[in-house]
């Protein structure tokens, strides 16, 4: 029998990967993948773990796919991902509405687990997460004009706040070979931003050689038909002089780097288990800006982690308004069970949120600063649509990372999803940069 399957994917683009590759593999067994849950065979909801909000929203969608069950609209219900990793023992028993579980070392498994639920079975199925295969034809998810490419599963790092390790088992690099062929049929597919990613980025190749092999990698990737090339997730203390000269010379390679640091107050990094130090974190900073003419940074910083009494709060304020990291996503601490950074003093919930608004309204100062300083100028912009109720088209340039930086938004004549056209910036509206095109 073949089915109609749906998948709903949340959290990061690393789980977007696993449910395109998922995709694929129902299709190549026959099944199709349905547009939306309604009228589906299956529901599949891929799932995020790495805090308990994304656990709370994992549940949110499960409750929903259960009430179109409920209705007669979908027939049965998987959960697969991060979220079932981590709750093996009680995706199945605690919500009733879920017919099958598939661990992060079973994506592979999933056209076997529609057959089974379909046959009236409660498939559950969790294989080693540190040797799950990571190769896999995808159906791409995102608009024809930028893909992701997933270079290494898993991670090594064990910062004391994070789960990631329990849940996607230890850094395992790819092949640069199967890299380079799965990124060749990207551009053959029109692709023409390539976003590396992985939990890490600059440690790849180090488990397969020894060596850091990110710098020889993108000059491969490089000589390939891509516009963009866009680097996400790079550990500040694993980037050294040759990947930096890659970056600043390539002219493919987007001049944005996402260097997540979390804190920069020292007691904290050594406590979470972090290798840098503020004034390692400095140096780095001031040589990137250096060597990369108008690089822009993003990063990611948690408020209110354990041993952040007022004075290292502050501290993290100051360091934000110094270093003007043009973006910034900013969290409240949320103690993850299992982690030993749970186990640890540190604020209650409210404290830590209150202390993640201030922050937020520190970056704003800081965003606002940015694109005062970019108005007049002329961008590239990737054009990803037209908006009928703003009655404008809408991109993104280098600075600009999908669904996580915002928008520029432009006046034009004519202009299609996927174009590259130059835009005169004019202007702000709610943080985002206008302008016209040129």
């Amino acid at each position: 029998m073949k089915y109609s399957v749906a998948f709903i994917s949340l959290g990061c683009a690393k789980n977007q990967v696993n449910c395109e590759q998922m995709m694929a593999t129902v299709t190549a067994a026959g099944h199709t993948v349905a547009a939306a849950p309604e009228g589906a065979d299956v529901a599949v909801v891929n799932t995020c773990g790495f805090l308990a909000s994304a656990c709370e929203e994992a549940i949110d969608n499960i409750l929903e796919m259960g009430a179109l069950k409920k209705a007669g609209k979908v027939q049965k219900i998987l959960v697969t991902g991060c979220m079932a990793q981590r709750y093996q023992e009680d995706v199945l028993g605690e919500l009733p509405e879920v017919d099958g579980v598939l661990g992060t070392g079973s994506y592979g498994d999933v056209a076997f687990a529609v057959d089974a639920v379909m046959a009236g079975e409660r498939p559950c199925r969790f294989g080693s997460i540190h040797t799950a295969e990571q190769e896999g034809d995808r159906v791409l998810s995102t608009p024809g004009w930028y893909a992701y490419l997933r270079i290494a599963e898993g991670c090594d790092n064990r910062c004391a706040y994070c789960v990631i390790p329990s849940l996607r088992g230890k850094y395992r690099s790819r092949p640069m070979k199967h890299l380079l062929e799965e990124a060749r049929d990207l551009a053959d597919r029109g692709v023409k931003e390539l976003i590396v990613i992985a939990q890490d980025i600059t440690r790849y190749g180090t488990d397969l050689t020894g060596k850091h092999q990110l710098a020889p990698l993108l000059r491969e990737l490089c000589k390939l038909d891509f516009h963009w090339i866009r680097l996400h997730y790079l550990y500040p203390d694993e980037i050294d002089d040759e990947l930096m000269e890659v970056i600043a010379a390539e002219p493919k390679i987007l001049k944005y780097i996402d260097l997540p640091i979390q804190h920069c107050n020292d007691v904290i990094l050594k406590a979470m288990n972090r290798r840098d130090t503020k004034a390692e974190l400095l140096v780095l900073l001031n040589k990137l800006r250096a060597r990369i003419p108008g690089l822009v940074l993003r990063t990611s910083i948690i408020a209110g982690l354990p041993l952040e009494d007022d004075a290292a709060f502050e501290e993290l304020c100051e360091f934000l308004r110094e270093t003007k990291i043009e973006r910034a996503g900013v969290f409240p601490f949320s103690p993850e069970e299992g982690t030993p950074a749970a186990k640890m003093d540190h604020v209650d919930a409210e404290e830590a949120r209150r202390r993640a608004e201030l922050l937020v309204d520190v970056q704003s100062d800081v965003i606002d600063g940015y694109n005062e300083s970019v108005l007049g100028s002329v961008r590239e912009v990737l054009c990803e649509g037209f908006d009928p109720q703003a009655q404008r088209y809408y991109g993104r340039s280098y600075a600009e990372s999908p669904d996580i930086d915002g928008r520029i938004w432009f006046d034009a004549d004519e202009a299609r999803p996927g174009e590259f056209v130059n835009v005169r910036l004019t202007g702000t509206t709610d943080g985002e940069l206008t302008g016209e095109k040129e």
